[in-house]
């Protein structure tokens, strides 16, 4: 199979300028509203991309909550503030909502895009697992994978328990990311960080792509934000931080360096199917 090829029909810009914006939301969506207008004007002005956690429009809750309650359209309350954000600095701001879908009582988990780019995803992989239901409470997108372009660079969407499939980080990969993006809620507990940063490392290496995870902060999750580049080395990380402090991580992506990583480790190329 031939490597995708991620510059088709572009203009290729040489560096990507991101910010991780490691805050814990409320169950306040106002409160969360106010925090993402105020963390965007302080921190995406130098940003060609803004990336806040998964659920910062209202936090999960207890485990097993009713979520249906807090749903919104994609231009609703959380949707307008995100894009009045972004446009606020000229930057492009991802963050995650839960939607309103066709079944009321169990919504969407959603990625919201707004700036320079349009544009949603819908969380594939419910996290049912280590002792949580999340399909109780909310529906599973399409299988669909969403690729956007930010400032001249292609950008994959996945959220949170999408990262233990490696197969959606590689459909991403086939239309042409270049960059993928990992909005979670990482829950914290026992060798969760050590399954954070090696699923991570997995997808970079792997995909030979920037990997740029953004999680909500400790106690109840891990925090550890952070930037993997396409050889698999860590280019910027958080500590796990705390709800009173928002971590804020940058870094600056190559794209000298993707195209490197490409022709050292040419594994797109060489796969046989």
């Amino acid at each position: 199979m031939s490597q995708p090829d991620a510059y088709a029909g572009t203009v290729t810009v040489p560096t990507l300028h991101v910010s991780l914006v490691q805050a814990a939301s409320t169950l306040d969506p106002a409160a969360n509203r106010a925090e993402l207008a105020r963390l965007t004007a302080e921190h995406g002005a130098d940003a060609d991309l803004v990336v806040f956690p998964e659920a910062f429009a209202r936090d999960f809750g207890e485990a097993g909550s009713d979520l249906s309650t807090f749903a919104e359209p994609l231009d609703g309350p959380f949707g307008t503030a995100l894009a009045a954000a972004a446009a606020g600095q000229g930057t492009t701001v991802v963050a995650g909502m839960f939607e309103q879908g066709p079944d009321p009582s169990r919504p969407y988990n959603t990625l919201l895009v707004r700036g320079g780019s349009l544009a949603s995803y819908r969380k594939v992989h419910l996290y049912d697992s280590f002792g949580y239901r999340e399909s109780d409470r909310l529906t599973a997108g399409p299988i669909e994978p969403v690729v956007v372009e930010v400032n001249g660079w292609q950008v994959g969407l996945m959220t949170c328990y999408d990262l233990r499939f490696p197969e959606l980080a590689r459909a991403l990969v086939d239309r042409g990311a270049e960059v993928i993006v990992v909005p979670a809620a990482w829950v914290a507990g026992p060798r969760k960080v050590h399954h954070w940063r090696t699923l991570l490392t997995a997808r970079a290496i792997e995909n030979t792509v920037y990997v740029v995870a953004v999680g909500q902060p400790a106690p109840r999750y891990c925090g550890h934000s952070l930037v993997v580049d396409p050889f698999g080395e860590v280019v910027a990380e958080g500590g796990p931080g705390s709800v009173e402090a928002p971590e804020v991580v940058r870094a600056v992506l190559d794209r000298d360096l993707l195209a490197e990583a490409r022709r050292v480790n040419p594994s797109l190329a060489n796969r046989r199917l």
